[in-house]
């Protein structure tokens, strides 16, 4: 479980996007929904570690994300809305090295590259792939080892069908396996019938939508008035 406790954090002084957040990320598919801007990516980037909180902390399964982060960090998987990873390097460096942080041999690394049909471009660097190759590397490497807190900014842009189908039956295999999946996203009716919860962001507060209804039209109805 990931923790939010009394968190604060802004890009400039006197101005939070995100303020006093408490809540937690529980096994099951959050959405994180509301109007562009209004810090949903941010609180994805907390979430992650990419960004560290002006006040309060983060906890994953109890470790600080910013005391404890070897523990903390192992558990986290997280895919950022662009695919920005380094240029120059080659794509298997990337994969052995998220293979190394995650302590998983480097077979594990070659199945997730076979997994998103990239095995053959292994070897060229990441500036070598297109933007949906790049999305598919940052797949491959969230799935190595399983963690167990998935963090995905717009995961469905730049994929064509046949992995955009792939994608989704992952994240519901990763549901059946007791993952907390945490998803920022434009288009909801791919995920509409799987959240379990929504989160939304509204004037830098943080509100927990904690009962979906359970008819479908209900529940879309109400996911894309919290969008809104």
């Amino acid at each position: 479980m990931m923790v939010f406790e009394n968190v604060t954090f802004g890009y400039e002084p006197g101005r939070p996007v995100v303020r006093k957040a408490s809540f937690a990320l529980t096994p099951g598919l959050t959405l994180l929904l509301g109007p562009n801007g209004c810090g949903k990516s941010t609180l994805l980037k907390l979430a992650a570690g990419v960004e560290r909180p002006d006040e309060g902390r983060v906890l994953v399964d109890g470790a600080d994300l910013w005391k404890d982060e070897a523990t903390a960090r192992r558990g986290l998987a997280y895919l950022p809305e662009f695919p920005d990873i380094t240029p120059y390097a080659s794509l298997r460096d990337v994969i052995r090295l998220v293979c190394r942080l995650r302590r998983e041999p480097v077979r594990a690394g070659d199945r997730a590259l076979e997994t998103f049909g990239l095995e053959g471009e292994s070897g060229r660097s990441v500036r070598e792939l297109s933007s949906g190759q790049r999305k598919r590397a940052l797949f491959a490497a969230a799935i190595v080892g399983r963690p167990a807190h998935l963090l995905l900014d717009e995961p469905l842009d730049a994929l064509d069908r046949q992995i955009t189908d792939d994608v989704l039956a992952w994240i519901r295999q990763r549901m059946a396996d007791g993952a907390a999946l945490a998803v920022v996203c434009h288009a909801i009716e791919p995920f509409a019938d799987l959240a379990t919860r929504a989160l939304t962001v509204r004037e830098g507060l943080v509100e927990q939508h904690e009962t979906l209804p359970r008819s479908p039209e209900d529940r879309f109805h109400l996911l894309d008035s919290l969008a809104r």
